[in-house]
């Protein structure tokens, strides 16, 4: 895969139409999802059940990082229990729709219902949300900038198998979570090479074996596997087509 490869796969979640459905993904309910329609309603409101779902109990003054933050649902929830989280993602659209979030604590968005038809929904805040202890800034998991410090609690969503070099970002976690403190990952696996070319890969090959397998070599040296945990997710695409995936939670204790 082409370094201009890459980057046509990572250009789709600058337009309009992913910031769009991540909007939904991350802020809308049950009822704004489906509409009238049957679903699996457990898989909705990823964004958020992961916290309450992966999270250990932690300090009242814990700092958290969100990296690849989309949109900021996973950085709003966290700032209930941290006095600090940093979101972070690649996308210039998401970061200013994150942002978006916390000044006025609700945005407009659109669904797709069938070819051109759309209807609009509001994204809100939930009230608790901390939103003065949240920053979002645009930044590259695989190269983050050299100051960033270290952290309590070490948040990525789905964001493993959307890089171009997973390696890189798991060589950099030792260096910011805190001893004692909290990695979290969630991600489905699904390598595709518009995003990361097969040499990258973790495990997923004929040759090789699970990814979680290639994840907990990559990660076993400094850090303590404490827990996993199926997560169904569900996200959107029209009024009858939604794309339904289980990503693979783990927390890990730093050593």
């Amino acid at each position: 895969m082409s370094a201009v490869n890459a980057l046509k796969g990572h250009a789709v979640y600058e337009s309009p139409g992913s910031v769009a459905e991540y909007l939904l993904f991350h802020y809308g309910d049950a009822d704004e999802v489906f509409g009238e329609l049957p679903g699996p309603r457990d898989a909705v409101g990823f964004a958020t059940r992961i916290v309450a779902e992966l999270i250990a109990p932690t300090a009242p003054d814990a700092r958290a990082l969100d990296i690849g933050c989309a949109v900021g649902a996973t950085s709003f929830e966290l700032s209930k229990s941290c006095t600090s989280v940093l979101g972070i993602d690649f996308s210039e659209a998401f970061i200013h729709a994150a942002r978006g979030m916390q000044r006025s604590g609700n945005q407009s968005g659109i669904k797709r219902v069938e070819g051109h038809r759309v209807e609009t929904f509001q994204a809100r805040l939930p009230d608790d949300a901390r939103v003065d202890r949240v920053a979002f800034e645009v930044g590259d998991a695989c190269d983050l900038r050299p100051d960033i410090g270290t952290f309590d609690i070490v948040f990525a969503a789905n964001l493993i198998c959307r890089l171009p070099d997973p390696r890189a970002f798991l060589s950099r976690l030792p260096d910011l979570v805190s001893t004692g403190g909290q990695l979290i990952l969630t991600t489905p696996f699904t390598w595709m090479e518009e995003y990361t070319p097969v040499s990258a890969w973790l495990g997923a090959t004929p040759e090789s074996g699970p990814s979680f397998d290639a994840l907990r070599v990559e990660l076993e040296d400094h850090f303590s596997l404490e827990l996993t945990k199926d997560i169904p997710f569900l996200i959107r695409e029209h009024s009858r087509k939604f794309q339904y995936t289980v990503a693979q939670g783990s927390r890990w204790r730093r050593r």
